[in-house]
Order: C-alpha cells, then structure tokens, then sequence
C-alpha cells in the first residue's frame, strides 16, 4: 500500500473514535491555518533555503548545507512523534531510503522535539537517516511554516495525553505544518509539498518522480 492509502485509512479509523465535537476542534484548528494563508506564505520550488544548522537525535550538530556537498537533500518537517500520521509518514520514508540514496538524495528529518525524543521516535520507527531537533520551530518559521495552537485544540490534545511542553521543550504551543522539499546541491528548492491537512503528507513516489526528472 501506499503512505496516502494508509493515510486515508488511519483518518478513516480516527472518524469513528472520536466525538464529533471533538472532530469539529481538530477541524477548525486545520482551518485556522488555512485562513493564516501559511501555504501561499511558505518557501517553495525556486526558492533557496536558509542556513540549517540542527542538533540530531545524538545531539550532534548537522549542517544541511555540509549535506548537500556531497548529494541533494530530501527535508521532511513534520509535527512530532506522538503524530500517528508522522509515524507512517517516517515510516514509508524509511522503506523508501534506498530509492533515494540510489537517485543521490540524503534524507532529513526535521520536528521541533527536543534531541531525546527525537532519539525516542527514531528508535521507535526504526530510522537510519538523520532527524534533527529544530527547538522553537526556528527554521519551521524561516521556511513560513510554523503556527501556534488555539486553546480548545491545546486542551483535546491535553486530553489525548499529548504534553507539547514536554515533547518541544518549551511553553510555545507551536508546531510545523506538514510540508516535503527536495533541495538541489546549489541550495534551491526543486520540488515541494506543503499542506495545512496535517493528514496528508508527500508520498515517497512523488518524491521519487521528481528526484527521477530533476
């Protein structure tokens, strides 16, 4: 199956496990973003990235412009561990690892989770390529990517025992919107995938098919 088939599947099973009121939240807070136009604000294809300089889930720096001497370089931003969506996500990106590598591209991760549970979702999805800490959502906001919660959302979460204090390090309530780039060796974006829908996410193929014709 495909990472948008599982994805379809997994809101499909989230549908019916929770209430509709609480539905209506989780809703609304995507069409918060939406109504923030961050998508239309965003970095995008034709674009050059900033300087990326993030701690690893060892909490060693990694340059991703040291990367890109060497190969293009796929970035994926994405909530946190404790998103089922970004599990499947990191995932299907895992299976598709050789496929990239074999097209010249290195695969980043990027979330605003503090290095230990980078390191936790790291294990947990059995990951061999880097997943940076980027605390505070700096580089999420240079890209035009990063939001801060409403209230009732904070509290649903809360309520699904999701602390973002204790996952970011920090009282920001702020998290990326998914979004996919693939960056060129000159530093330029050449594909991207940006989206408010926090359910919908690049698929590998995709990625393949641009890494593929560029």
């Amino acid at each position: 199956m495909s990472l948008t088939t599982d994805l379809k599947n997994r809101a499909a099973q989230s549908a019916t496990k929770y209430s509709e009121a609480t539905h209506t939240i989780m809703n609304n807070g995507i069409q918060a973003v939406r109504d923030a136009k961050l998508v239309s604000k965003a970095l995008k294809t034709g674009d050059y990235i900033p300087e990326i300089l993030l701690p690893n889930a060892a909490n060693k720096n990694i340059s991703v412009q040291e990367l890109l001497l060497d190969n293009k370089v796929i970035l994926s931003f994405y909530r946190g561990g404790w998103c089922p969506y970004c599990n499947l996500e990191l995932k299907a990106l895992q299976q598709a690892l050789p496929e990239f590598e074999k097209l010249g591209a290195t695969l980043v991760a990027i979330s605003p989770e503090t290095p230990d549970n980078s390191l936790t979702t790291s294990e947990k999805n059995n990951l061999s390529f880097e997943v940076l800490s980027d605390i505070d959502n700096t580089i999420a906001k240079t890209f035009n990517l990063a939001f801060t919660l409403p209230e009732d959302l904070i509290n649903v979460y809360d309520g699904f025992g999701i602390d973002l204090e204790v996952s970011n390090g920090n009282v920001n309530q702020q998290l990326p919107i998914a979004a996919t780039y693939i960056i060129d060796q000159k530093g330029k974006i050449i594909y991207d995938f940006i989206k408010e829908d926090y359910k919908e996410r690049a698929d590998p193929e995709q990625i393949i098919n641009s890494l593929t014709n560029n």
